[in-house]
């Protein structure tokens, strides 16, 4: 129980800071789109709290963003934001979480993977989306928005996100681990 209400607990918070963190750099959106900065409480969500956890915060944020401040745009925007953002704590949270060392370079492997997971559910909700709405999703609009803009944001989040991971096992907050190896006993 006391497990459970420290996650609730880190959630809400990290809920929060994805709430307020795009205020920072909303001012000029050009800057804030490819900063990604609600990205990045929900891969601290999913990897400290669990997978979870990471991907609710991450599938509501940009919903609560919306209903709060208006933006992002619902349609489509924020819609495949929410999907994506779901899977970022969702895929992060689940590979982190079954490493057999949680370590920097676990860390690494589960941004990467949740980055690339992500970015191609966005791209499949969009395609539908904009389906639906008769307008097209092109390779060439996919590969600008999954990648080519977000190059700053990505480069941000695989420095900050390990240094932040870092300092809180450095201070004893998060731990990373080791898991013991199965030893089996052999009868004689």
């Amino acid at each position: 129980m006391k497990e459970t209400t420290k996650n609730m607990t880190l959630a809400a918070m990290f809920l929060a800071i994805g709430l307020v963190l795009p205020l920072l750099t909303g001012q000029i959106p050009q800057i804030g789109n490819m900063l990604l900065p609600m990205h990045i409480p929900v891969f601290l969500c999913g990897l400290i709290c669990g997978w979870q956890y990471g991907a609710i915060v991450g599938l509501v944020l940009p919903l609560i963003r919306y209903a709060i401040f208006g933006m992002p745009v619902l349609f489509p925007t924020g819609i495949a934001m929410s999907f994506e953002l779901m899977t970022y704590g969702l895929v992060a949270g689940l590979l982190y979480g079954i490493s057999r060392w949680q370590c920097v370079i676990s860390l690494y492997r589960s941004l990467i993977a949740a980055m690339l997971a992500g970015r191609v559910v966005w791209g499949i909700v969009q395609v539908i989306l904009l389906g639906i709405s008769g307008n097209g999703f092109t390779w060439q609009m996919f590969m600008a928005g999954a990648f080519l803009n977000a190059i700053p944001g990505i480069i941000v989040q695989l420095i900050l996100i390990p240094v932040i991971m870092v300092a809180l096992n450095r201070t004893g907050l998060v731990r990373f681990r080791k898991r013991q190896p199965i030893v089996q006993e052999v009868e004689t």
